[in-house]
């Protein structure tokens, strides 16, 4: 008997509920708004998933009740987005999808596309909810966002939170930007944004980022203000327009309990997008209190087509207290110096076994000849 083929999972049997049941027509032409908010609405009453057949889905803004899944078929590629993809109709609400008191939401293998529309639009946008009584805990994985006038991701605030393999990727605000607490940022590409790779809103504390690529954001890669209890291990941060890691204060509190381990950072401050001398560095630690800031390695570039070479500067130190700089490499780093310390600091400051070499030739690519 000769062998079958095997036969595709109907994801839509598994979860219950199928936005084209729903009257959602996917040609990219219809209004699917309201299809999409009646298969949450339905799914919200069983604490279901939507599943989201391949196809291009023209939505205003769409609500996530509580307890609910949207799931689609995440194909997309690095530049563009496939499977199953939301486009946004217009640019009358504050976002695609808003998670507002959606707790325990789910969106999973989605693309969406903000179509630059409008001005401070997010793709997935969780706003402050006055009737709050438990942890948020929204899972945002395997999405492709991009092309929204605001941030691609905006939670403000949440309270347990992941953002796990997406790509987030040519908004006009920032990739991920956060208030709150106690959340996963793991292995997603945070690119070409025109604000921050990553970018703290407010109070944020108790957050691991682990394996991300963050790179060609405009205002940066990594921004805490204030924040508390950091992991930043083992990120790739490339060719941001400001220092790859910068931590500072808020209203005057420091950022507290920070480790920075085993990052690779690579040309940091592209000068055309750098509008200070200090946020031409690799890394700029300021007011920050209880940091271990050690095993990372540091190294100068221009762009991959040629340009200028940049950052000025390797780590800028000011304002530190019980602080450990150490064991990093700073090798062809910076152009005028590798450790540039502004001083204030308090008790317990090491700085220390930070070697390197500055990069004298401006003229040369590095990443481009080999010579690194």
């Amino acid at each position: 008997m000769k062998p079958q083929p095997p036969r595709p999972i109907n994801l839509s049997a598994l979860t219950g509920f199928n936005v084209r049941e729903f009257g959602a027509k996917g040609d990219g032409v219809a209004d699917d708004t309201a299809a999409f908010q009646a298969a949450l609405d339905a799914a919200g009453s069983a604490r279901g998933t939507v599943f989201v057949p391949d196809g291009v889905y023209l939505c205003g803004t769409i609500r996530m009740p509580p307890h609910t899944g949207l799931l689609g078929n995440p194909t997309w590629g690095y530049r563009e987005g496939s499977g199953a993809l939301l486009r946004l109709r217009d640019a009358a609400g504050p976002c695609l999808i808003d998670i507002t008191g959606a707790v325990g939401a789910t969106i999973n293998g989605l693309s969406l596309d903000g179509r630059d529309l409008g001005s401070g639009v997010h793709g997935i946008h969780m706003a402050p909810n006055p009737d709050k009584k438990e942890e948020d805990t929204p899972h945002i994985e395997r999405c492709h966002i991009s092309h929204f006038s605001g941030d691609g991701i905006r939670l403000d605030p949440a309270w347990c939170f992941s953002v796990r393999s997406c790509e987030i990727i040519f908004n006009k605000g920032n990739a991920l930007a956060i208030r709150g607490w106690d959340g996963f940022i793991l292995d997603n590409w945070f690119s070409g944004n025109q604000g921050a790779g990553y970018t703290s809103l407010g109070p944020t504390a108790s957050v691991t980022m682990t394996g991300n690529r963050i790179e060609w954001n405009a205002k940066g890669g990594i921004h805490v203000a204030g924040g508390g209890h950091y992991n930043i291990t083992g990120n790739y941060i490339d060719r941001s327009g400001g220092p790859a890691i910068h931590l500072t204060t808020r209203d005057g509190g420091p950022c507290n309990c920070f480790t920075v381990t085993g990052n690779v950072i690579y040309r940091s401050g592209k000068p055309e997008w750098t509008t200070s001398d200090l946020d031409s560095a690799h890394v700029r630690l300021e007011g920050a209190h209880g940091l271990v800031f050690v095993g990372n390695s540091m190294c100068v570039g221009m762009d991959d087509g040629g340009g200028k070479s940049s950052p000025q500067y390797g780590i800028v130190l000011k304002d530190l207290r019980n602080a450990v700089i150490a064991n990093n490499t700073l090798h062809i780093a910076a152009l005028k110096a590798l450790i540039h310390d502004l001083g204030g600091h308090g008790e317990g400051v090491i700085v220390k076994d930070n070697p390197g070499v500055l990069f004298r030739d401006e003229g040369k690519n590095i990443w481009a000849s080999g010579q690194m």
